[in-house]
């Protein structure tokens, strides 16, 4: 049941008319994925995650990316991994249950719509893994969608 309560699809990023990357989220974590230049070995890639930078690029180059985050990040528990031509970083949120509008600070951001939407589904998420008997899927808010971080309390942590 929590499966269908996750990312229906990945956010674009775009600059300049190219996709640099693709991203989703779910209550702990932000996506990014990343196509892959043709022929280059992927042991040249590399990624360094910090709380609030991330920088991803080709060794020996300038950085594909190389930003600062929305938000804070556990470092710890953030990785990166390169699989079928896509590197793909997860990035471990600081705040669970934080909706990101973006994963890059002022870039990127989701028009106010699609954030409600992401706020909604995040919420949906929490009810989901705090009451695993339960099928959220399909329930809707009507009207403003309570923050997952504050509402009833908060949280819980593990």
């Amino acid at each position: 049941m929590a499966e269908k309560l996750g990312p229906e699809k990945r956010h674009s990023f775009f600059h300049g008319g190219q996709k640099v990357f693709e991203w989703d989220q779910t209550l702990e974590e932000v996506n990014i994925y990343i196509t892959l230049p043709p022929n280059v070995p992927t042991k040249l890639f590399h990624c360094k995650i910090q709380s609030k930078h991330l920088e991803v690029g080709i060794k020996g180059n300038p950085p594909y990316l190389n930003h600062d985050l929305t938000s804070p990040v556990k470092t710890d528990d953030s990785f990166w991994t390169i699989e079928d031509d896509i590197l793909h970083v997860t990035l471990q949120k600081r705040e669970k249950g934080q909706t990101w509008s973006s994963p890059i600070q002022g870039q990127g951001q989701l028009d106010p719509l699609v954030a409600d939407q992401e706020q909604k589904r995040l919420m949906l998420q929490r009810f989901q893994e705090e009451n695993p008997g339960f099928d959220f899927s399909q329930a809707q808010f009507s009207g403003n969608c309570p923050d997952p971080r504050t509402f009833m309390g908060g949280i819980r942590s593990d």
